[in-house]
Order: structure tokens, then C-alpha cells, then sequence
């Protein structure tokens, strides 16, 4: 929460008449001083992010059109040792090593080298890289959510005790916006990108092209829970699991918080776009355009077609985004008016229709579009689509989690690696003693 905060008032000062007045009358040096003192990391944060999105759409596309295998092909490439030797490099820096540069040169300065390298090599082990890259995700979606829509407001964060069980719903309706998504979002993009590209290119090149991505992909959907005290204890994840299905089949309303509901939760979500311009929404309609990159692969790379290159192929293929509506219309309609012996059928129905990768394309538009889909009367059906979206990604994350906690040895890994040593050993007591009052608790009952 405080990190949103901070990037939705670095967005609306990017947006404020002072930068631009500031930009516009100050020397080339003042200049550079104002951008990195005020707004110039949470823009350099928004561009790293934004690369990462334009270098996976373009990869998926080289490796759907057939380019990238074409120019795999060529002579003049493949034999190219020097831009072999540059690629390799670039894949070294990818990692990272070259940011910790300037902080390694800083420490080394100030109390030695050999201080520098053992405090460098404790923050590897302190897993400080996986919290700086989620922290990155927390700055890149509130920045450029305020920079398209505006809506920057106090969000209260608190003073209390950190070390606590933050429960999976909670994680879940902090980070599914910001992190979960996109997280999903370029795990397909690396798994397509593999699939259709593995018949004419190694597993070594895979790995180096996209070694950091698949960090940055771990990064942003398993570091709440990676964080989480007691994160793998299986009573604390069956707990988990139970508030979760309550949350998220909760009916909203009228006075039902987000905490309580997911639909007020899914409404809260969406209020940046009510109060948006008509520049915001156009924006966000292109940018959730990017989902038909996948539709051009699944009509002509799976050779559906025969081969055919059609325009009419991919113009009829836009009817399913159409016949999803309907059907989610009919069987909505069905429910109310016939018999309860048919209900397993629309589940059934209901059930094919959020496995198609077109719904997350629907909701969006939808969103963005939400008075017109009101008035068509079908914002009930994507309220509906959206839950099941909701329900199998939160089973995509859940899922790693509680299979993790049926090993007891995660549990005390993870207490060992977060807390220091007495610390660790306290929560050992108050587990014990927690248990042995539930056995007197019981005895007494019984």
C-alpha cells in the first residue's frame, strides 16, 4: 500500500503543470537533476517493465510468422561469431550483475572491497533480488495505471506489527492487479514462445534469451507467499483455502467491503476507469488489443487453415469473442427459467467457455467499455466470466503453495530464512505451547 501510494502521487506530479514549467525553463543539468530527484526512477521503472512486455510480443511474433527460423536459417547469421559473442554478453547483463555495479563500487569506496563482495553475497542469500524485482512490478502498475487514468487517493497503510499471516485472499486482492496477471500473462508468453520455437532452436539459447524473464515471472507470482510468515504451514494453508472460497463466491452489495466479497472487490478494482478520460479508455482498449497476437497463432500457426493466409480467416475468427457473450447471455437466461435437472449442463457450458484465452480480451474491453455493456445487458455475463478468470488463476497460484506445505521441512526453511536465529527459535516455542493449550483446550471440552 505504501509503495502504491508513493507511485500514484509520482503519476499525478508527472501529469502536474510544475514538471513541465520546471522541464521547460531549467538548464540541460538542472534539468537531469529534477527528473532523478522527482519522477525519473518511477519512469525508468515504467520503461524496464514496458521493454520486457514489446521484447515477449515480438519475440511471440518472429516465432508465429516464422521469421525468427528464417533468420535462424541464413547464413550470414547463423555463422556471425561476433553477434554471438554480443548476444552472450547481453544475456550476462540481463542477470543483473551490471546494476549491482554502482553499489558495489560504493560500499568498496567507503569500507573496502572485501565488505562490499561478503554484503553482496549476503543479499543474494537474503533473497534481496526477488524483493527489489516484485517491488518493481508494485511501482510499474500503480505509476502508469495513474499516468492513464489519474485517481491517485490516501490509502491507509498503518503502523503496526509487521511479522504477521497475511492470509491468501489478502494476498491475492493486493497483488492479483499488479502482479499475478502480468506474471501469468508472460509465463504463457515464454511457454508459447518455447513450444512453437523448440523444432529449430537449442534449449541452451532458450535459456540465456529468457533465463531473466522466467526470474522476473517467479518473482511476481510466488514472492507474497515466498514473504509470508508461517506461508507453508499446512493448517495456516487449509485456513487459507477456506477464506478463499468464501471470499470469493461472496455475493457484493451495498455496505459489503472488499474484504468480504469479491464482486465489491472487483467493483473497487475498476473505479480509475469510471472516473477516466476518453484518452485513458482508447488506451486501455489498444493496450488489451495485445491479446490477438495469441489469436493470430492459434488461427494460422496450428494450421487449422490448411494454410490458407486469408484475411477472412482471421476476420471470422472475431466471432468468437461475439458467440462468447451470447452463450454466456443464453446460459444465464437458462438457469433462471428451466428445471434443475439442466443446471449441470450450463455448468458444463460455463466451464468451456473460461477455458478460451478470448475471455481475458472480453473482460478488459468490457471494463473499459462498461456503460455500453450495461445498456446491452451484459454485464452480468462478464461479471460472471471475470469470477471464473479469478477462480482458475487463484488455483494456478494456490496450488505450488500447498503442495510445498505438505513437506514440514519448507515450513522451518522459510521461518530459518526470514527471521534471525532467536527470533526463529521463539516462534518454535510459541508453536509448541500453542499446541499443547488446543490439547488441554480439547481435553477439557471432552
Amino acid at each position: 500500500m505504501f509503495e502504491a501510494k508513493i507511485a500514484n502521487g509520482n503519476g499525478e506530479q508527472t501529469l502536474s503543470r510544475d514538471i513541465y514549467r520546471l522541464g521547460h525553463r531549467f538548464d540541460f543539468f538542472r534539468m537531469l537533476s529534477c527528473y532523478f530527484t522527482t519522477v525519473g526512477f518511477y519512469f525508468s521503472t515504467l520503461v524496464t517493465v514496458l521493454t520486457v512486455y514489446v521484447f515477449l510480443y515480438g519475440r511471440l511474433y518472429l516465432v508465429l510468422s516464422g521469421l525468427e527460423q528464417e533468420l535462424s536459417q541464413e547464413p550470414a547469421i547463423r555463422d556471425n561469431k561476433p553477434l554471438q559473442v554480443a548476444l552472450a554478453s547481453q544475456s550476462f547483463v540481463q542477470i543483473g550483475f551490471l546494476m549491482a555495479l554502482p553499489m558495489l563500487m560504493e560500499i568498496g569506496l567507503e569500507r573496502g572491497f572485501q565488505t562490499a563482495l561478503s554484503e553482496f553475497i549476503l543479499m543474494q542469500l537474503q533473497l534481496a533480488p526477488v524483493f527489489f524485482t516484485f517491488s518493481l512490478g508494485t511501482k510499474t502498475h500503480y505509476y502508469g495505471r495513474t499516468l492513464l487514468h489519474g485517481g491517485a487517493k490516501y490509502r491507509p497503510t498503518g503502523r503496526g506489527f509487521v511479522v504477521f499471516h497475511a492470509k491468501f485472499a489478502e494476498n491475492y486482492r493486493l497483488y492479483s492487479r499488479s502482479h499475478f496477471v502480468k506474471g501469468i500473462e508472460m509465463m504463457i508468453l515464454l511457454i508459447v514462445y518455447q513450444i512453437c520455437g523448440h523444432t529449430y532452436r537449442s534449449t541452451v539459447a532458450y535459456v540465456l534469451i529468457t533465463a531473466s524473464l522466467w526470474f522476473m515471472v517467479g518473482t511476481w507470482l510466488f514472492a507474497p507467499f515466498l514473504f509470508n510468515p508461517s506461508g507453508f504451514e499446512w493448517q495456516k494453508i487449509v485456513d487459507d483455502w477456506t477464506d478463499w472460497n468464501k471470499w470469493i463466491n461472496n455475493r457484493g452489495g451495498i455496505g459489503v467491503p472488499s474484504e468480504k466479497s469479491w464482486e465489491s472487490w472487483w467493483e473497487e478494482e475498476q473505479e480509475h476507469l469510471q472516473y477516466s478520460g476518453k484518452r485513458g479508455i482508447i488506451a486501455e482498449i489498444l493496450l488489451a488489443l495485445r491479446f490477438f497476437i495469441y489469436q493470430y497463432g492459434l488461427v494460422y500457426h496450428l494450421h487449422v487453415t490448411r494454410e490458407t493466409k486469408s484475411f477472412l480467416v482471421y476476420g471470422a475468427s472475431w466471432l468468437v469473442i461475439v458467440l462468447i457473450l451470447f452463450v454466456m447471455k443464453t446460459v444465464s437466461v437458462g438457469r433462471r427459467k428451466f428445471s434443475a435437472s439442466y443446471q449441470l449442463v450450463f455448468r458444463l457450458i460455463k466451464g468451456l467457455i473460461f477455458l478460451t484465452f478470448l475471455s481475458i480480451l472480453v473482460i478488459l474491453i468490457a471494463q473499459a467499455l462498461r456503460p455500453v455493456v450495461k445498456k446491452a445487458g451484459f454485464w452480468g455475463s462478464v461479471r460472471t466470466l471475470a469470477r471464473g478468470y479469478e477462480i482458475v488463476m487463484g488455483l494456478l497460484l494456490f496450488t505450488p503453495v500447498a503442495f510445498l506445505a505438505w513437506f514440514p521441512f519448507v515450513s522451518e526453511f522459510q521461518t530459518r530464512m526470514l527471521f534471525n536465529q532467536a527470533f526463529s527459535r521463539g516462534l518454535q516455542i510459541s508453536r509448541i505451547l500453542g499446541g499443547h493449550r488446543k490439547d488441554r483446550a480439547s481435553r477439557h471440552k471432552e
